[in-house]
């Protein structure tokens, strides 16, 4: 049985009247709803309130879910939303930037894990380049962060950032392409690669 499936069966349970179903649902996913409420409200204590705030919302449409979309696709999408309208309501918009998170799109509690081999200037090179690319990705547009993010470190595949972000495949294309693009030209310098080069 897949995830989406088994998704279903606790959707369902949910439907007809199965609260601890739903706690299933939530304590399933709400590392993941933290990870992506992080990268686009700085505050913790926001982080949970939207996150309390997104599964209530969820809670309370599940009655209208069909599966015509993942779960969890469902569920980011209230999540982006809540976050969204969190922010004009505190008439504010995303943060500029972002925390540092590793090779597993997990925040980084301190210093990277160094290997015996990593000598001074290459710790140095590959902290420059950490750097720039969280630069880069803060200054993207909301729109091609999020797309960007749910590609990268979500791992969701183009058709449920769509659904995700109420949009068409191609729009998600050409945001993740633009948005990878403006990281490219962040790091050009830093690699030592001329404009006429792609990497």
């Amino acid at each position: 049985m897949s995830e989406r499936d088994i998704d279903w069966v606790l959707v369902e349970r949910v439907q007809r009247g199965d609260q601890r179903a739903f706690g299933l649902l939530a304590s399933k996913y709400q590392r993941k709803i933290f990870r992506l409420l992080s990268r686009l409200i700085r505050d913790p204590a926001e982080i949970e309130d939207v996150a309390q705030e997104a599964f209530i919302r969820a809670y309370r449409a599940l009655p209208n879910f069909r599966g015509e979309s993942a779960f969890y696709t469902w569920l980011y999408r209230i999540a982006i939303n809540t976050a969204k309208n969190h922010l004009v309501a505190q008439g504010r918009r995303l943060p500029p930037a972002t925390p540092a998170l590793d090779e597993d799109g997990q925040e980084r509690d301190g210093e990277p894990t160094t290997s015996h081999l990593d000598t001074p200037e290459s710790l140095l090179a590959t902290r420059q380049v950490g750097d720039a690319v969280e630069r880069a990705v803060a200054r993207l547009p909301a729109d091609l962060r999020t797309a960007l993010m749910l590609r990268e470190m979500e791992g969701l595949s183009y058709e449920e950032i769509a659904q995700s972000m109420g949009t068409p495949i191609g729009t998600v294309r050409s945001r993740i392409f633009r948005a990878r693009d403006a990281v490219a030209a962040e790091l050009r310098p830093l690699l030592d690669h001329g404009t006429e080069k792609r990497w």
